[in-house]
């Protein structure tokens, strides 16, 4: 993704299109102080490029409170959310829509969430037959049957489970089983000794102590319950791989019958769990480390059965903690807002209720979202930038030096199967099944949860339906699907806050939308994962011997080129974790200057306010990145994110690229300036 590599990401987004062909003259001055308003003056370009192109609006733009970073990514979403708002309003208001119309279950949502008086005096209330259950635990049985339980509606405790498309089979759903269970950001939290990390830990222990007080535990009792969780958590993180390990699709791929699977972790017993969720008829499961699902079997019989009740009862009220009583709600945000990340105060409750609707059901509100606010003709706009990003890249794999011309002919396959799905998708999810009420919240949530469950276990046997998009349009994000070999960009990505698409010109519109979004993703299906699938999403080995060595090499350069930044006090970039994303920004870089380079106002040359045409590409990529973010959210990201911090989405590339240093008079002796030696020429 541009944001990040997952597929079930939802963020709520929407749309200010940008025409792609625009052209701009330099007799025109609206646009004039467009990039310009965002400089800092003081700044040498060649010693902080991005604090050079967007310092003078971090100056001038403090973060909120309520965020953990500020940037464009905000500004977007909070034209988003006013336009997400209306749509609620409308919805919430019309007592007379269609019963079970998409209209309907909007509104009886929206209402049910923001009647914030009627769920803080219900207090925990709500989840008590929840907690009767994991109360009358008593065998093992038990305990796997409220796990089976707690996996469908929420939580996801011991173990995290998805079905997806088999790595080796992309025509077949399979169920995929990770490592999971902990209720830090990482495995990592748990060991690290450096001060911020045991910090964490240490308020993480007073946050399991308060919550278990919320639930009605005396102090000591807390306390006492707020240990075990933490040995249990802490044991479950120490077999779990790190984060640059998950990485290997091949090592995370561990395919095995259920039967066989049940008999190497008997205790554990997941053919038992399977019928529990109502999947008996599942008969093959995707480990994806089976060295974690030993040690859950273990632990089944080593950790008493009071300290599971524990760990069952805080990791279910964790889960609905933003549906419960003020008191809950505001602990939590305590420890994952303020603590962990360093934000002071919460959104307010109407942007968490639309986040919250846009995860359970995104593509009901997207329908309405459509109807209202996208363009009918804006698909071709982008998908014409596409293309052009698409021939692009062709001739740049024609053109390498370091691939053989057997791989070149497979890679050249693999492009031209790339499926772009551009801005919003031909068919919608079906909600008819879901009935919502105006009046009760988590139940709400419960039946979403329910119904998402059922939706996604019903893949498993089904032909994989190839059309289906993972994101909505209102969200401001876009994914490489290796799987289907597919680039999927939302409308709301296109979207450049305060700047109607009359007045972008192609600078900024290859440098903002072709290169950091859609050359981007395009990339993705070529760097060090996603080259191990080949044109049909299957994992295959398609490369010849000498090119994945070629490779190797490259991608080892930009691994201890990111290694050698550091981002906070002595906290260092992961840059074997952050590999495919800092290629992936390396190579649509390059793919986008190309492409720009054809069209008309990079042929014609002339200056806008100043600034040359391939100036303006550069400071409209680095425009895609604009923001800051606060010690404590940097300091997270680097422990549970494959991407680097923003400005190092700019600097770290663009020092690569002979083009900038051109441009902007980089020399010698400038803080970006690496030598030829250094410079990482991939794409």
């Amino acid at each position: 993704m541009k944001k990040l590599f997952s597929l079930f990401v939802a963020l709520a987004a929407t749309i200010f299109l940008f025409n792609a062909c625009g052209k701009r003259t330099s007799e025109t001055n609206t646009q004039d102080d467009f990039l310009a308003q965002w400089i800092d003056t003081s700044v040498s370009p060649g010693d902080d490029f991005f604090r050079y192109a967007t310092g003078n609006w971090m100056k001038n733009n403090p973060i909120p409170d309520a965020e953990r970073r500020w940037g464009v990514a905000n500004l977007v979403q909070d034209e988003i959310y006013e336009k997400l708002l209306n749509i609620n309003r409308e919805a919430a208001a019309d007592e007379k829509a269609p019963a079970g119309s998409n209209r309907e279950r909007i509104g009886a949502f929206w209402t049910s969430g923001m009647d914030s008086t009627t769920i803080d005096s219900l207090g925990i209330a709500p989840l008590q037959p929840e907690l009767e259950r994991i109360d009358a635990i008593k065998t093992t049985n038990d305990l796997l049957k409220v796990i089976a339980r707690h996996q469908v509606i929420g939580g996801s405790p011991l173990f995290s489970m998805a079905p997806y498309q088999d790595e080796m089979n992309s025509e077949k759903v399979t169920l995929h089983l990770y490592q999971g269970g902990i209720g830090l950001p990482d495995r990592d939290y748990y060991f690290n000794t450096d001060s911020r990390t045991k910090t964490i830990r240490g308020e993480y222990q007073q946050h399991l102590s308060r919550m278990f007080m919320l639930m009605g535990d005396d102090g000591m009792k807390a306390n006492i319950n707020a240990a075990a969780v933490m040995k249990l958590e802490t044991s479950l993180a120490k077999v779990s791989r790190k984060l640059e390990d998950l990485r290997d699709p091949y090592a995370n791929y561990n395919k095995s019958s259920v039967s066989e699977f049940t008999s190497k972790a008997p205790v554990l017993n997941f053919g038992a769990i399977l019928a529990e969720m109502g999947l008996s008829k599942v008969d093959t499961v995707i480990i994806g480390q089976p060295e974690f699902f030993a040690f859950a079997d273990k632990s089944l019989k080593s950790v008493s059965m009071d300290d599971w009740k524990a760990y069952l009862r805080w990791n279910l009220v964790s889960s609905f903690s933003g549906q419960l009583s003020k008191a809950i709600d505001e602990e939590n945000f305590r420890f994952y807002g303020t603590a962990l990340t360093g934000v002071k105060v919460q959104r307010p409750r109407w942007k968490r209720i639309l986040n919250e609707e846009e995860g359970f059901i995104g593509d009901a509100l997207g329908q309405l979202y459509v109807e209202k606010y996208v363009s009918k003709n804006m698909k071709k706009r982008y998908q014409d930038l596409v293309t052009a990003m698409m021939e692009t890249y062709s001739e740049h794999i024609h053109d390498l030096d370091w691939m053989t011309a057997e791989t070149k002919v497979k890679a050249q396959d693999k492009l031209s199967k790339v499926t772009s799905k551009v801005c919003y998708p031909d068919k919608w999810k079906d909600y008819s099944s879901l009935e919502l009420s105006r009046t009760a919240y988590l139940e709400n949530v419960i039946k979403c949860r329910q119904w998402q469950f059922d939706y996604y276990t019903a893949k498993l046997f089904k032909p994989v339906d190839r059309t289906e998009w993972d994101m909505t349009p209102q969200t401001y994000n876009a994914y490489y699907n290796p799987s289907n070999n597919e680039i999927v960009l939302p409308a709301a990505i296109f979207l450049i806050p305060n700047l109607p698409d009359s007045l972008a010109d192609d600078a900024i519109i290859y440098g903002y939308a072709a290169a950091s979004t859609i050359g981007h993703e395009i990339t993705h299906g070529f760097d060090d994962q996603g080259r191990q699938f080949d044109p049909a999403g299957n994992l295959s080995n398609w490369w010849m011997n000498e090119d994945s060595a070629r490779f190797a090499v490259k991608a080892n350069m930009l691994i201890e080129q990111f290694n050698n930044y550091v981002v906070l006090d002595s906290i260092h970039v992961n840059g074997e974790a952050t590999l495919g994303e800092n290629i992936a920004d390396l190579g649509g870089i390059v793919i986008g200057l190309d492409a720009f380079k054809k069209t008309a106002q990079y042929i014609k040359g002339e200056k806008i306010d100043g600034l040359t045409p391939v100036q303006r590409y550069f400071l409209g990529y680095a425009m895609g990145w604009l923001g800051h973010a606060r010690d404590a959210s940097l300091a997270n990201q680097i422990m549970t994110d494959v991407h680097a911090p923003n400005f190092l989405r700019v600097n770290g590339p663009f020092s690569n690229i002979p083009e900038f240093y051109e441009a902007f008079g980089i020399k010698e002796g400038d803080k970006m300036w690496r030598p030829d030696s250094l410079r990482v020429v991939i794409w």
